[in-house]
């Protein structure tokens, strides 16, 4: 063995160890990628073209290091952020952190059984009350493979984004992509109420709460387990986890935006808002391949995410109260609304993007308290947040209550 190998050797152990760390992030991050951001990119490209693309970079670029705060406190603590809020609030602040967070896993869990049942109704024209239940019960043994095999559901939902982005990359080079309109939407704007009203489901459909609460969770198995333990390689191993996930995810966003913009806005069809309409204009414009494609992709977004919705909603109930409940039960309450569209045969694509909206409003009581925390050197250590990123973190929030604000006044 030459001396050029032996130095290649620790390189090459350190890229492994890099790799076999990713997976938790990657979980993360198909909260980003559910049929929320569909409806809102699929709209926000047909009716504004490549106006709104800057939103969902910059939602993205907004995302990274809030999950990577989120995983921090997991790591170095061991402790998710809802069983941190737990120990660091009183009982009224924690009961309406609890009720808030709640009413969110009702409006992420509308978002994904929507979603999955409008693919399973394109792709097999099943009912939509049907393909609701249908998508629960696949939920539930996504879950159960996570509790069991924690690596192999890593790797599944690491493989369904890459299916995801081969999905809208095929469809980018069938549907046209102007760069020079695509670069032009980089450029902060917001034509009207309705383009503000689609920015903000934009906001809510990629930082999403229920994604901030979940990472701390998926992290708690990389806290040290002695006095002596340091947690610098896992946030060191986690932040390039973040990095590669939400770049992932966010590449799929800007996908669905620019795939809409390219097939319907350049194309004249400035009116095409509901996912079944979208899925018929690429079945006329484009061609049947093209069309199924898109119902599969939507079909493994709204699966895959039903799954980490219900074990979002698990930890959120564990760490807040304190308690447990069975899982058929609690995904039966929150599952409630979105069977009750189906059932009442409402549009369920504009159900998804008022959803993501709401979702936006629930984005502040989720990061406030996690800044909060993470600059408290007694619960953190050495590993406390600097004034400077607290700072960012807290203009971040600002913006975000502002730009709730901003909507409400808009509406009102």
């Amino acid at each position: 063995m030459t001396a050029t190998d032996t130095e290649r050797i620790p390189a090459a152990r350190r890229h492994a160890a890099t790799v076999r760390a990713l997976g938790p992030a990657f979980v993360a991050a198909v909260a980003y990628v559910d049929p929320g951001n569909f409806a809102t990119n699929i709209e926000s490209g047909s009716r504004y073209g490549y106006t709104l693309l800057w939103v969902v970079i910059a939602a993205g670029l907004a995302a990274m290091p809030v999950q990577y705060l989120s995983a921090k406190l997991g790591i170095v603590t061991g402790r998710s952020l809802p069983g941190a809020c737990r120990e660091r609030f009183g009982p009224t602040t924690n009961r309406l952190l609890w009720v808030q967070a709640e009413v969110m896993a009702m409006a992420t869990d509308l978002a994904e059984f929507m979603g999955a049942a409008i693919a399973l109704d394109l792709l097999f024209g099943m009912p939509p009350t049907a393909a609701v239940c249908v998508t629960a019960v696949i939920s539930f043994g996504m879950l159960g493979v996570q509790r069991r095999r924690r690596r192999r559901f890593e790797l599944t939902i690491v493989l369904m984004l890459l299916l995801l982005l081969a999905g809208f990359g095929y469809l980018i080079l069938r549907s046209g992509l102007d760069i020079a309109g695509a670069a032009s939407g980089l450029a902060p704007s917001s034509p009207d109420n309705r383009a503000t009203l689609l920015a903000l489901g934009i906001v809510g459909a990629t930082v999403m709460p229920h994604a901030i609460y979940l990472h701390s969770a998926l992290v708690r198995h990389r806290a040290p387990r002695t006095a002596y333990g340091s947690p610098k390689r896992a946030l060191r191993e986690e932040r390039n986890d973040v990095l590669v996930a939400l770049s992932l995810a966010g590449m799929i966003n800007a996908s669905m935006l620019l795939v809409a913009a390219g097939a319907f806005h350049n194309s004249g069809l400035g009116d095409v808002s509901a996912l079944s309409q979208a899925h018929a204009s690429l079945l006329e414009s484009i061609g049947t391949m093209a069309a199924t494609v898109f119902a599969l992709a939507l079909l493994v977004a709204g699966l895959s995410s039903s799954g980490i919705g219900t074990l979002a909603g698990q930890i959120v109930m564990e760490g807040f109260v304190g308690a447990r409940i069975p899982l058929l039960v609690r995904r039966t309450l929150t599952m409630l609304p979105a069977i009750g569209i189906a059932v009442a045969g409402w549009d369920p694509t504009e159900a998804l993007i008022l959803s993501q909206v709401l979702l936006s409003f629930g984005v502040a009581p989720a990061l406030i308290p996690l800044v909060m925390i993470t600059s408290d050197r007694r619960v953190m250590g050495g590993y406390v947040n600097r004034p400077r990123a607290t700072a960012g973190y807290a203009l971040l929030a600002g913006g975000i209550i502002l730009l709730n604000c901003y909507l409400l006044w808009q509406q009102v």
